[in-house]
């Protein structure tokens, strides 16, 4: 399933995700290996302060493996699904682990490139 992730930066955090992220070191142990820092290569930061991104997870309760991971760095405010549950082909039996390839939420990701610049650009800009 992909999910619509809203999350604020914590206090203090900028510098810790950077590194995390030039190391590549985002998510270290997770499952989800890589997902995190595509993730953060196409999160947007809202006006509002808010960054914003499309995750993809297979957990049984949304983000269930990646909420620790992310929550180290964000303060999570709002996780909802960023395309309708009975059209995704993982969840409903017709292609088990499509989500990976899956352009279910390709036109919401078009359109979020309208809410705001590349999160990563203004995190390092900061």
């Amino acid at each position: 399933m992909r999910y619509l992730v809203k999350a604020r930066l914590k206090e203090g955090k900028r510098e810790a995700l950077i590194k995390a992220i030039d190391n590549r070191t985002l998510g270290l142990g997770s499952v989800a290996g890589g997902e995190y820092l595509r993730d953060m290569a196409h999160a947007r930061q809202l006006q509002d302060g808010l960054v914003c991104w499309v995750e993809v997870c297979y957990c049984a309760t949304p983000l269930e493996e990646e909420i620790p991971y992310w929550e180290e760095y964000f303060e999570l405010v709002q996780i909802k699904n960023a395309h309708a549950r009975s059209k995704c082909k993982d969840l409903n039996g017709t292609d088990y682990w499509a989500c990976s390839a899956c352009d279910c939420t390709q036109r919401l990701e078009e359109t979020m490139e309208s809410w705001g610049g590349l999160f990563i650009r203004q995190l390092r800009d900061a």
